[in-house]
Parts: C-alpha cells; sequence; structure tokens
C-alpha cells in the first residue's frame, strides 16, 4: 500500500487534506506528523513512504530546516511543500533545495492530487502561473538562494534565533550548547553568505521572505 505523509502542525488541515484526497488515492495511506520531530519518527518506523508534504512553519520545520534535514536524512523520498507562503523567491528557494514541487495551500483538491500524482512519477511540479514568475528571479537572488543553500540544519537554526532577537547566550541555552559553538555558527553563517554583520544576516532573510 502506498504512503503519503502529510507534514503539517494544523490538525484542521492535516484532516481536510486527508479527506480530500481520499478519493483520488484508493489504495493510499496518509500519515501524519505536527512537528519535524515527529516527521523524523514517523520516516523512521514507516519504509514504504513515496511522498512528504512538507508544510514550511510547523515546529522545528521553520526557515527551510525542516525540508533541509528531511532531504539530508531522506534523499530517495520526494517532497512536495505545501505552503500558504507564495512569493517566488520562496518558491524558487524551496525547489533549489531539493524540492520536487511547491503546491500553494490555496490550491484545489483536484489539483493537488494531480500534482501528488506528477511527482510520485518522478516529476517536479509547481502552479503554471508560477513558471514565468520563476524565470524573473534575478541573477542576484539566485546567488543568494545558493549560498543560503550551503547552510546546515544547524546554522539555520542559529539564524532563525538571530531573526528573532536572541543573544549568543540566550541561544546556547536554547540549543544546549556552548556559547562558543554558537559563536563559530556565526561566523560560519557570514562567511557563507558573504556578510559581515548579524544584521545582514537578518535583512537577508527578510528578503527571501523568510517569516
Amino acid at each position: 500500500m502506498t504512503q503519503i505523509l502529510v507534514a503539517d502542525d494544523h490538525p484542521l488541515f492535516r484532516e481536510a487534506l486527508r479527506g480530500a484526497l481520499a478519493p483520488y488515492f484508493e489504495n493510499t495511506e496518509i500519515l501524519e506528523a505536527d512537528s519535524l520531530d515527529s516527521m523524523l519518527a514517523v520516516l523512521n518506523e514507516q519504509r514504504e513512504i513515496e511522498l512528504i508534504l512538507l508544510d514550511l512553519t510547523m515546529p522545528g520545520a521553520e526557515y527551510f530546516n525542516g525540508l533541509i534535514s528531511v532531504r539530508e536524512a531522506y534523499p530517495d523520498i520526494p517532497v512536495a511543500v505545501v505552503s500558504a507562503s507564495e512569493g517566488i523567491e520562496v518558491v524558487a528557494q524551496v525547489m533549489s533545495l531539493g524540492a520536487q514541487g511547491f503546491i500553494p495551500k490555496s490550491t484545489p483538491t483536484k489539483d493537488i492530487a494531480q500534482a501528488i500524482k506528477h511527482i510520485t512519477e518522478g516529476d517536479t511540479w509547481i502552479p503554471e502561473s508560477m513558471h514565468a514568475e520563476l524565470e524573473t528571479v534575478d541573477a542576484e537572488m539566485a546567488q543568494l538562494l545558493q549560498r543560503f543553500r550551503e547552510l546546515t540544519p544547524k546554522q539555520i537554526q542559529v539564524l532563525s534565533f538571530l531573526r528573532a532577537g536572541l543573544m549568543n547566550k540566550q541561544i546556547a541555552h536554547e540549543m544546549n550548547v556552548t556559547e562558543a559553538t554558537i559563536k563559530a555558527h556565526i561566523s560560519a553563517i557570514l562567511r557563507k553568505l558573504e556578510i559581515n554583520t548579524r544584521t545582514q544576516a537578518v535583512l537577508l532573510m527578510d528578503k527571501l521572505q523568510l517569516s
């Protein structure tokens, strides 16, 4: 039996998606997760999952950390991001990080089902209306996306804490590491993003519409 994992922290959305997809995938088991940790736990337990439908903002998955983590840990399982964030920069980043599809949460159920079929057959999928927009992402943005892709999940987590206004000591406490480790992460982040200050890092996140 085919398995699809719906990873989203809103139970009503998971329930709605499960009910909506059932008529299109009769021999498919819909699994659920509500955080990065629970998603990884399900993936560790279930070996027949053929597709992950991933929300970008569930706990632990913020700032593309969920997508990066699952692509690193389970590179052979296709991932389609299902998100309410529809900015073209977000779509470009999602696809550059290895997602096989981007499905806006506003997409009609029939089209979501069609997208899933395309992705499970090995194709990529984004809404037709976004194809032309994706080509307009300028060279500067493309370079920024490429640099951001070099960040590790831990570095992205540090970056999210920086944007929230936390100091190094606070971040170290939240991540249960030493302050020296956080300083090393920040130095690596600045080097990879080719910037000089924490403020510039936060501004780059704003430019990528990471919220």
